[in-house]
């Protein structure tokens, strides 16, 4: 395959060589090979210094992350047949794991695919593009997905902030068959009404499933708080363990209409309880009322979208954790996530600890979690493990 070609400045294919696969703009030989000259999106060679052949990466000049390496075998550029196999070798992982056909089918550099997520349900595929690279190679990527899967719909979800930073366009649109506006999902026996063409990412956080199932060993908790509950993933489930009071905050009314929904479906509207309010002020209106609950879920959106954001996020989740704490009841267990991939584990871990002191209690770590396997790690690439959960006891004094 004829290419051309990026070359590296000296030393800086060392993060490749170990296994992760972007390359930033001020690793590139720029008096070499001007990233200016580059296409958005083309295929390039990937060389380093001393000319060593890395592999085949996109390019985009426009972008921080200037190229990411797509394939590290001559015989295997991309295209068709590269799609094919890495989108069949995604399959078989799925259909092992998961004995129904719903679940993330392909989850970016996880599955050796930058730049490209699908969601499936069932019959349903919801596509969505990140990087000008698999943007020129859209029709390619359909054509695979047809093949190995065989959907009835295909949907493009390109609505995410993140394409403004490759200089794409936000859309979304039906690329293959009639795309319903609700469909139906069943995790662990409860049933959702999901949205794919207007719900958050592309319709429901499958990232959280396993986590979600977590909560089954510890038993019911009579009384729970659902933070940043959107339609009631996380809060469905505790009152279908026999919670017999959930109360569900989000600061989208739409998101507690469908939650109410969901909740009608599953015969449990009873015991389902709405609260519209942004989650800090929510939090602080319910400990001022001296409101107590059994099990707090928190589960907010990221509050580091950017490495910049670190200081000014960490001290968020601190904040968050120590309100969830302050209407915890003593003995009470707290369910907290962060979809921050700049947080680490430990900080989180620290954050909630820290929180713990504000508040005078003692915290017993008995769970952890990440995204589920259907939202592969790769082991080179640390961005990719992204979420981190913890399921911890409060116990009224500190030690």
């Amino acid at each position: 395959m004829k290419t051309p070609v990026l070359h590296l400045l000296k030393d800086q294919e060392r993060r490749l060589l170990a296994g992760h696969c972007w390359v930033y703009s001020n690793e590139v030989d720029v008096q070499s090979t001007p990233l200016k000259d580059f296409e958005p999106g083309a295929t390039a060679t990937i060389v380093s210094h001393s000319g060593r052949w890395l592999g085949f990466g996109h390019v985009n000049p426009r972008s921080l992350i200037c190229a990411r390496l797509i394939s590290r075998e001559p015989s295997r550029p991309p295209g068709s047949a590269l799609w094919i196999e890495r989108i069949k070798a995604a399959l078989a992982l799925r259909e092992r794991l998961y004995p129904d056909p719903f679940y993330r089918l392909v989850h970016g550099e996880g599955d050796g695919l930058p730049g490209l997520v699908v969601d499936r349900y069932a019959d349903l595929l919801v596509m969505q593009i990140s990087t000008a690279g698999m943007e020129r190679e859209r029709a390619g990527i359909v054509t695979a997905l047809e093949q190995v899967v065989r959907p009835r719909a295909i949907l493009m979800r390109n609505d995410i902030a993140v394409r403004d930073l490759e200089g794409l366009e936000q859309s979304v649109e039906p690329l293959l068959g009639n795309v319903p506006e609700t469909l139906d999902l069943s995790e662990r026996g409860v049933r959702y009404l999901v949205s794919p063409q207007t719900g958050q990412k592309t319709g429901w956080f499958f990232d959280q499933a396993e986590n979600r199932d977590r909560l089954r060993r510890f038993g019911p908790a009579k009384r729970v708080l659902d933070v940043c509950c959107y339609t009631g993933a996380w809060g469905l489930q505790a009152a279908a363990l026999g919670a017999e009071q959930v109360t569900c905050v989000d600061n989208s009314q739409t998101a507690l209409d469908r939650l109410l929904e969901n909740a009608e479906r599953n015969q449990v509207a009873n015991r389902i309880h709405p609260l519209r309010g942004e989650a800090f002020t929510t939090l602080r209106s319910l400990r001022e009322a001296g409101e107590s609950f059994d099990l707090v879920i928190l589960d907010p959106p990221a509050f580091i979208k950017r490495r910049k954001d670190l200081r000014e996020g960490t001290l968020a989740y601190q904040r968050l954790n120590r309100l969830g704490l302050e209407v915890l009841a003593p003995g009470g267990l707290l369910a907290t996530s962060s979809c921050s991939f700049h947080l680490s584990a430990e900080a989180l871990l620290g954050c909630v600890q820290a929180a713990a002191r504000r508040t005078g209690r003692g915290l017993q770590l008995l769970a952890s979690g990440q995204q589920g396997p259907d939202h592969p790690i790769h082991p080179a690439i640390p961005e990719t493990a992204y979420l981190k959960h913890f399921v911890l006891r409060a116990l009224p004094f500190p030690f």
